[in-house]
């Protein structure tokens, strides 16, 4: 697949769909591979590359936000892919994504002038957690983390447990200031086969074109073409903090002929009811728009009295493929309980 300077409008909207209301704006990366002289990209498919070609995956951690006000660099990751590279002993040629919603998405693109881009991701959506990359979901065993802690220093961390991986790092971007860099190396593109979730890029590029051609359409048409389904539209009428978790919300939606929709929120949209009846949860990618602008919403973006329409899209199958990946996204992985889905 080759990438055209035309096509990153369309892939930034896949992707800010993909993140379920979360992965942080597009806008940044738009704005940096734009001016980019790099154009057209090349994006291979895993299958077309040796399977022992080493691969990683970058990313920003922390708080996406405050990326409006601690601009990257032109090349942002250098000193992260030098650590990880002297640490393996070799140096590691292509490049995937590690989240596959919001801002992230585009990440892997940022080094298309020095590393093959591989079309496949670690999430296939926004999650929260360093741990729920696929890899380690998966524990493909060998990996190492590289993150940025703060006046040009960088921690690198190889855990066998996932949760020690997410720790350090998130330890460590805090130090930082609250956002950073971070690098994922030591697996190969044959790794990604089995532990990742190939075509994701093209996902996000069919359904950022769809989403454009029809953003003015009604909103059934306009979700049929996105291939899922519209589940709510209303206006906002109240949003509750649960006191058991200051960082999850309850966004109640006054619907069409008296409905009560609920929309629960952490760091994505996680679950929605209809009159008390569970429709849909994450791994399912819940989708919030501006009913009357289509703007795409991030959890942040919700206020009182905003008319928004609710969408789901099917989730990707690798999550769906294992009981054990599957319980790594499901609310109750968040400690939410009673709203996974059946």
């Amino acid at each position: 697949m080759q990438l055209a300077r035309d096509d990153l409008g369309a892939l930034a909207r896949g992707y800010a769909l993909l993140g379920s209301g979360g992965g942080g704006s597009t806008t940044m990366l738009e704005l940096m591979l734009g001016s980019s002289d790099g154009w057209p990209i090349d994006v291979a498919e895993a299958s077309s590359l040796d399977p022992a070609t080493p691969c990683l995956g970058v990313a920003f951690v922390g708080s996406t936000m405050l990326l409006s006000e601690r601009m990257p660099g032109a090349a942002p990751f250098s000193s992260l892919l030098a650590a990880v590279e002297r640490w393996l002993g070799h140096p590691v040629p292509a490049v995937c994504s590690l989240e596959g919603g919001g801002m992230n998405g585009l990440a892997p693109l940022t080094l298309a002038g020095s590393h093959t881009v591989v079309d496949a991701d670690c999430t296939g959506r926004a999650v929260p957690g360093l741990d729920q990359m696929s890899l380690f979901v998966d524990r493909v065993p060998g990996l190492v983390f590289a993150c940025e802690t703060g006046a040009d220093g960088v921690a690198l961390v190889e855990a066998t447990r996932a949760i020690d991986a997410e720790r350090v790092v998130r330890s460590a971007i805090i130090q930082a200031g609250g956002v950073g860099c971070a690098v994922l190396a030591g697996f190969t593109v044959g790794d990604l086969h089995e532990h990742a979730i190939e075509g994701h890029l093209a996902r996000a590029l069919g359904l950022g074109r769809s989403f454009l051609a029809a953003a003015t359409a009604p909103l059934p048409v306009l979700a049929e073409e996105l291939g899922g389904q519209v589940l709510a539209e209303g206006r906002i009428a109240s949003i509750a903090t649960s006191p058991a978790d200051p960082h999850v919300n309850a966004v109640e939606i006054s619907g069409h002929g008296g409905a009560i929709h609920r929309v629960i929120t952490r760091s994505e949209t996680l679950a929605v009811l209809s009159d008390g009846v569970l429709v849909a949860s994450a791994p399912t990618i819940i989708v919030i728009l501006d009913a009357v602008s289509r703007e795409i919403l991030e959890v942040t973006d919700l206020g009182l009295a905003r008319h928004v329409a609710v969408l789901g899209l099917p989730a990707p199958d690798w999550w769906n493929a294992r009981p054990d990946r599957r319980a790594r996204v499901v609310p109750s992985a968040y400690g939410l309980a009673d709203l996974d889905a059946a």
